[in-house]
């Protein structure tokens, strides 16, 4: 969460929510409503929280994502007049908490609709908010927890549909046994491997796999926070590569800067691969399922064999 970007985001907020209140009163079309008016409009912060949605709604949910470009950084993100329009118009939003997406709340209670199922992860997870990792979306327990909580919100604003939805969700969480496989056979033959990090975005999915993040967690929340990590930390994470203490290096994908980029090329200069990871899911080619697995697979590849796998 770069410095200063939820001050600039949420100013951006209330400027743009203006403008969007403002043209929709001048119109008397909804913005944001689908072609069919049948279908549950819901969003989806995160892109892969959009891709959730859109799996247990299926047909019966138009599904979008405010945040899905993989090339941006999403802590740094500025919510437009458009963007303003789409959540207030919204029947169903996903949102990810812990700081990561707090514009959604500004434009949610800027145009407040009691009618609006409004999902929080950290919430329905029960974490607090001073947890330091935001990246939700990369512990395996998370996704069948927001399947399930998205069966209920949908089935309360469409009864008739509600064991489709709840059917969806089943099948979504089941769906989920690749990656679940994939974590265990990791963890099973690759004990506690040593890694190391920029930030934490695939902390989670590196716990789960049994690995060793070596990397201090002070220097990652410094790099997530687009603040100067201490010389100390900076030394130890040089010294992963340069004596060779760890198999591989993940990095953010979508955010890197000088320092990272040097660590990036100290790593390769050391024969340890690296492997970028994504804050948001790579689109197109990817439903959450693949994109999950796909990063435990370029994992393996890279413990394994020695394979650098920087984009998806």
């Amino acid at each position: 969460m770069r410095t200063g970007w939820r001050a600039r985001s949420l100013a951006a907020v209330m400027v743009s929510l203006g403008v969007a209140l403002l043209a929709s009163a001048c119109s008397s079309a909804r913005a944001g409503s689908p072609s069919d008016p049948g279908l549950i409009v819901a969003v989806g912060a995160e892109n892969e929280y959009a891709n959730v949605i859109a799996q247990v709604g299926g047909k019966y949910v138009q599904a979008s994502a405010i945040m899905s470009n993989p090339n941006t950084d999403p802590h740094t993100f500025e919510a437009s007049a458009s963007v303003a329009r789409e959540v207030s118009a919204a029947q169903l939003v996903v949102q990810n908490g812990v700081g990561y997406d707090t514009f959604m709340n500004t434009i949610e209670n800027a145009a407040p609709n009691s009618a609006r199922k409004v999902i929080v992860v950290q919430d329905l997870l029960g974490l607090p908010a001073d947890t330091p990792n935001p990246h939700l979306w990369y512990k395996p327990s998370t996704m069948p927890s927001v399947a399930s909580e998205i069966a209920s919100d949908l089935a309360a604003i469409a009864p008739a549909h509600a064991s489709y939805f709840r059917a969806n969700a089943a099948a979504f969480t089941a769906s989920l046994a690749a990656w679940n496989h994939a974590i265990a056979a990791f963890k099973a033959q690759y004990p506690n491997t040593p890694v190391a990090t920029t930030e934490p975005v695939a902390d989670y999915m590196l716990q789960a796999v049994g690995a060793d993040n070596l990397t201090p967690f002070a220097f990652q929340a410094d790099i997530m926070n687009g603040t100067d990590p201490s010389a100390q930390d900076v030394a130890i994470e040089r010294s992963l590569f340069t004596q060779h203490r760890v198999k591989v290096l993940l990095y953010n994908q979508q955010v890197t800067d000088s320092l990272t980029e040097s660590f990036i090329t100290l790593a390769q200069a050391n024969g340890i691969p690296v492997v970028g990871v994504y804050e948001t899911m790579p689109v197109p080619g990817f439903d959450y399922q693949s994109w999950m697995l796909t990063e435990v697979q370029d994992l393996s590849k890279a413990v394994a064999s020695k394979i650098s796998t920087e984009h998806l």
